[in-house]
């Protein structure tokens, strides 16, 4: 959408494309499908985090869709999906313990940039935009807030990977165990 009608850029208020509308609609769908299928397979206690994240992309995609306002923000913030593809590579290849430790150090390197220009570089501009220029009222009330959690999310998520990919030795508790738990070790 973006790459179509980078017009929309300029106006990240009221800017509105067709297929932007769909995509957000189409991720709102998706939200809604892992959500249930989370909670469905009784995996809400180890996945609660991603239930908070799931909440808030569908509570703010759905005022989107509702308004039509802040379609272009939304467009922006579905970029995470980009890094998302080298998050999965790494995962997969630490559950299936790939015997290539050169192909995991490139991915692990890959993921970084991608972290950067699609996770934080897009959030971070979007919460200087929502902070500087839109109404801390209403639906922009609501917006900002929902903004500054995903900072929070993002940027503790993006400590774990630092820890675990680039300062593995920070990760050990005294007694041996992951602070963060099991769970993110095959996260």
């Amino acid at each position: 959408s973006l790459w179509h009608s980078p017009e929309l850029l300029s106006d990240i208020q009221d800017g509105y494309s067709v297929s932007g509308h769909l995509l957000v609609c189409f991720s709102s769908g998706y939200f809604i499908h892992d959500s249930l299928d989370i909670i469905f397979n009784h995996q809400s206690r180890s996945s609660w985090e991603y239930l908070v994240h799931h909440a808030m992309a569908i509570s703010a995609f759905l005022s989107l869709i509702i308004t039509g306002r802040f379609l272009v923000a939304a467009m922006l913030l579905l970029l995470v999906e980009v890094s998302n593809i080298f998050l999965t590579i790494r995962m997969l290849m630490k559950m299936s313990n790939v015997p290539s430790p050169v192909l995991y150090e490139a991915n692990k390197y890959i993921n970084l940039v991608m972290y950067f220009a699609f996770r934080l570089a897009p959030q971070a501009y979007l919460t200087w935009y929502f902070l500087r220029y839109v109404e801390v009222q209403g639906q922009g009330a609501f917006l900002t807030a929902n903004l500054l959690l995903l900072d929070a999310m993002i940027l503790m998520y993006f400590s774990r990977l630092l820890r675990s990919d680039f300062f593995p030795s920070l990760r050990k508790g005294s007694a041996g165990r992951d602070v963060d738990g099991e769970k993110f070790l095959i996260d």
